[in-house]
């Protein structure tokens, strides 16, 4: 039977494709896989390092800044795998190339999506994977229905954070053309932050991505929960339990500067 226009078929071609083109040059290919873990594991290797000269950060020892890391960091690789390309955007809109997309049927964020999925992205979660399971096994956790459903509302919740994040920026892309590097500020050094104990923030950092970007969310305040521990200031483990209003709240942000950019693009001009 015929697929219907508008179906998922045309992006499901594309995909197929790219995973052909990417899959063609084995060596290659796994070598951009080890790749990725290797760099994952120096960023681990840098919380280690933290603690060669003191025992405890923010509050947290090692393994408990170790949850902190693979909540937030595996999070923001798995939305890296299916949005994080949209960086390139700004220099789809410097070139006119974003144009084409705008005359094609199919929603423009959905195609930017497919544009270049790189399948090596894939291994990059492993590290942080694998941070979980140590966290989870050498912290005195007491099990329980609490802590069993923070994590499991974490571990749903933040990939949406960070997707939404990534489509923020892009939307904003569409005013500021070449701003990039101003919101890579944001994304990818709010995802650096996030990794660390938002205790040591300064007060600026934690009401903007404590607050408005909601990225303490993702891993210190689930972590806090999971390890019984108190907070610092503002941010106390009870708010982990607004994660969910924080995720619709990153995503109702998320949508609107989308649809906003959409609307206020007008053409290269070329």
């Amino acid at each position: 039977m015929a697929e219907r226009p508008g179906s998922l078929a045309p992006y499901r071609a594309v995909l197929a494709s790219r995973i052909a083109s990417q899959t063609a040059y084995r060596p290659s290919l796994a070598f951009d896989l080890v790749t990725a873990v290797i760099l994952g594991a120096v960023e681990l290797g840098e919380v280690w390092l933290l603690f060669h000269n003191a025992t405890v950060i923010g509050g947290l020892t090692f393994s408990g800044v170790l949850l902190v890391f693979a909540l937030a960091d595996g999070s923001f690789c798995i939305a890296d795998v299916l949005f994080g390309h949209l960086d390139r955007l700004p220099r789809f809109i410097r070139l006119g190339q974003i144009d084409v997309f705008y005359l094609r049927p199919q929603p423009i964020l959905l195609q930017l999506m497919t544009a270049d999925i790189r399948i090596s992205r894939l291994t990059r979660p492993l590290v942080s994977a694998a941070a979980l399971v140590y966290a989870l096994t050498h912290n005195d956790i007491q099990w329980g229905p609490a802590t069993i459903g923070i994590l499991a509302m974490a571990l749903v919740c933040n990939p949406v954070i960070y997707s939404a994040v990534f489509v923020l920026a892009a939307g904003l892309q569409f005013f500021l053309v070449n701003g990039g590097e101003f919101t890579n500020a944001f994304v990818y050094g709010g995802r650096y932050a996030s990794t660390q104990p938002a205790s040591v923030w300064p007060t600026a950092v934690k009401v903007t991505l404590g607050f408005m970007l909601p990225l303490a969310f993702t891993g210190y305040l689930p972590a806090l929960v999971i390890l019984g521990l108190p907070g610092q200031g503002a941010l106390q483990p009870w708010l982990a339990w607004l994660l969910p209003a924080a995720t619709v709240w990153v995503v109702a942000l998320a949508a609107v500067a989308w649809r906003s950019g959409l609307r206020h693009y007008r053409g290269a001009g070329g």
